[in-house]
């Protein structure tokens, strides 16, 4: 007999089927009769109905939350409420047991950090299940856009000689021992013995060497992890994260401003067209998490709005000069609001700032461009007024930059000049700079940070809870 799974039967009429089989774990049992059977397939539960009379008391006394079980019965119109079909048991079998004395996903309220310490059984809760349906469809829903537009999939190494971010804050991949490592001349560590021959760290992104390889397809594009040694336990900070990050020949900023919009309305319209049950689910959470805040913090959409914020609105473009302007001349910012004071061009700009921007002045997401050449990586082009950069960052409601991008600079010599500046030494990306010399041409890309974007999708408040197994300081637990 064929074994179907919770989500096949619920779409069904009871006529269908003469018997069913199915698989699960038991959410609930209650009144020695019902039992709610889910099987991940959906974020509903199935009902099963168990006439006790026909089974051994012992085997029944098996059906606790969190046990495998298999069952076999008739599919019929449901008696009760809430459900269109259930199942009336002719056969039941338990496949694996749950102490309900040890077993910690009960059916009652756990908080999202009790459940990070029981991560390996997490997502049989509905959030937590609902979650990562949801981040397995924008994962689809991106490999599937870049594929229908012509883009290349590209693997770019975990272990890396470079930083492309500048930043410093890599983890050291290293075989020599720890205790006794070998010394040069200046009593500094030898990696010239080590396994590589040279100092190595976890990669921060794959963009260069996704540049390489777009100056010889055209299209590219890299969805891998990435890593960053940086102690922060903010609810925004992971050590270890995935990153999307196309690359295009031939592509100015305007046309990597026309991709990224595109890219993102593309797998967003996707999970509320396929995940709309789940979407659903966690609108209705976060919307009673935000009754439960002041007055002042809430949000003035919820999640279905926010996704339909941006597939159904044009992204407003401007300069960051421009924002600037409107953001010194606003009345949080006269009014001392802000927490961050923005008094002069050349800011840093802060989320509370560019979800002004989003949500209050423009009422629609935001694509800045041309920043001041000192915040941002040495590998934007510099534009002809010399102090500002062909970049650019997309802006949403709620949680601030989402994307960041920019045209590359394609010009050997003031690339050369803008590594000198910031003491990257030459031999170290001597193939970065081969692209120059050989062939060089107009290119551009961005990255988006995977998980970020599964906050914006499902609510989520702590990126913590859109990865299955998080890595932060002082946790590698999993």
């Amino acid at each position: 007999m064929q074994t179907y799974t919770v989500s096949d039967l619920l779409r069904k009429e009871p006529s269908v089927f003469q018997s069913v089989d199915i698989k699960g774990w038991v959410r609930t049992y209650r009144a020695n009769r019902f039992i709610a059977l889910n099987d991940g397939s959906t974020i509903n539960n199935i009902q099963c109905v168990v006439d006790f009379e026909k089974f051994d008391e012992a085997l029944l006394k098996r059906i606790t939350t969190g046990a495998a079980i298999h069952i076999t019965g008739d599919l019929v119109e449901s008696q009760g409420k809430g459900q269109k079909v259930e199942i009336q048991v002719t056969k039941l079998e338990i496949l694996g047991d749950a102490n309900p004395e040890t077993y910690p996903i009960q059916p009652k309220k756990h908080s999202f950090e009790f459940l990070r310490e029981q991560a390996h059984l997490r997502t049989r809760t509905n959030t937590f299940s609902a979650v990562m349906r949801l981040r397995s469809s924008l994962s689809f829903a991106i490999h599937k856009y870049f594929n229908d537009n012509g883009f290349y999939y590209m693997h770019t190494p975990i272990i890396t000689g470079s930083d492309a971010e500048g930043a410093g804050e890599m983890f050291r991949v290293s075989n020599l021992d720890a205790k006794n490592p070998p010394l040069n001349d200046d009593g500094h560590i030898d990696y010239t013995q080590d396994f590589f021959g040279k100092e190595t760290n976890l990669t921060v992104s794959g963009q260069l060497e996704a540049e390489t390889y777009a100056m010889s397809l055209g299209k590219v594009y890299t969805f891998g992890p990435t890593f960053r040694a940086e102690n922060s336990n903010t609810s925004r900070h992971l050590a270890e994260f995935w990153m999307i990050e196309p690359e295009v020949a031939f592509m100015d900023l305007a046309g990597n401003m026309d991709l990224a919009e595109d890219f993102l309305k593309s797998v967003l319209k996707h999970i509320l067209e396929h995940n709309r049950e789940d979407l659903d689910f966690l609108d209705t959470r976060l919307q009673n998490e935000e009754k439960t805040k002041p007055q002042a913090e809430r949000s003035d959409m919820n999640l279905i709005e926010k996704l339909k914020f941006v597939t159904e609105n044009n992204f407003m473009r401007l300069s960051y000069t421009e924002a600037i302007d409107i953001l010194r001349n606003c009345k949080p910012n006269k009014k001392k609001k802000f927490n961050y004071i923005i008094n002069e061009w050349g800011a840093d700009l802060q989320s509370e700032h560019e979800r002004f921007l989003v949500e209050k002045h423009f009422k629609c997401p935001v694509i800045l461009f041309d920043y001041p050449a000192n915040i941002k990586a040495f590998y934007m082009r510099l534009n002809d007024d010399g102090k500002t950069v062909r970049a650019m960052d997309i802006l949403f409601p709620g949680i601030g930059e989402i994307v960041g991008g920019a045209q590359r600079e394609e010009r050997l010599e003031v690339l050369k000049q803008k590594m000198a500046a910031i003491d990257i030494p030459e031999e170290d990306l001597w193939w970065y700079l081969d692209l120059r010399k050989y062939g060089t041409a107009v290119h551009s890309g961005f990255g988006l940070g995977f998980e970020r974007l599964v906050m914006f999708a499902t609510g989520m408040g702590n990126i913590r809870d859109v990865i299955p197994f998080p890595r932060t300081p002082q946790n590698a637990e999993f």
